[in-house]
């Protein structure tokens, strides 16, 4: 093996090893994003907002989702409260 393919085999894996931390940052931010996205909805519609955490885990991501659409949210709890008051 010569100095060259030598030298060309660590820079290939330099760049290999790159590629894999730049693609695992943008998964870890898009994750961050999308945890801070839920939370403010969470807290628009009512909900504590540290329910916007659970996003970050698979299968609660999913469950809280059913979360949303199906419940009653207690922002409308208070709604509907406040009209038959009047």
């Amino acid at each position: 093996m010569d100095a060259y393919t030598a030298v060309c085999g660590s820079v290939a894996a330099g760049v290999i090893v790159f590629i894999v931390v730049l693609v695992l940052l943008a998964i870890f931010a898009m994750a961050v994003i999308r945890a801070i996205i839920y939370c403010m909805i969470f807290h628009k519609a009512g909900f504590h907002w540290a329910l916007g955490l659970l996003t970050l885990i698979p299968v609660a991501c999913l469950v809280m989702q059913f979360v949303l659409a199906l419940s009653d949210w207690p922002i409308q709890k208070e709604l509907r409260q406040l009209k038959q008051k009047s």
